[in-house]
């Protein structure tokens, strides 16, 4: 599927409520992620994606993020086929820390993007 066809926002149409798919690596995640974000590495994605379908708020957004876009837009474009309203975040992880948003860790500390 072609990037410039998917719905894509930039980090300042996230609200404090918005569901949050972080497609990113394990090592990647642990470094830090968005606080409340549900984490399924693309790698696994197809053979995890029951977990999105139980833990995302029916009829809500998926925001899908990595760290700067390609690999969120590949899992937004399977999420559209799926009949699931899915919107890519342009500049992932990298324009999230850069706009001051939140980075944590598992354990709650502020954590870094790698």
């Amino acid at each position: 599927m072609h990037f410039g066809t998917l719905p894509t926002v930039g980090v300042d149409a996230l609200g404090a409520d918005s569901f949050i798919l972080d497609v990113r690596e394990a090592d990647e995640w642990q470094a830090g992620h968005a606080e409340g974000a549900l984490h399924i590495p693309m790698s696994e994605f197809v053979a995890r994606f029951g977990e999105l379908t139980e833990a995302a708020p029916d009829g809500d957004k998926v925001y899908v993020m990595c760290r700067v876009g390609g690999r969120s837009a590949q899992v937004t474009g399977y999420l559209l086929q799926q009949g699931i309203d899915a919107v890519n975040v342009d500049g992932g992880m990298q324009s999230w820390e850069a706009a001051g948003r939140a980075v944590v860790t598992d354990a709650g500390v502020p954590g870094s993007v790698i």
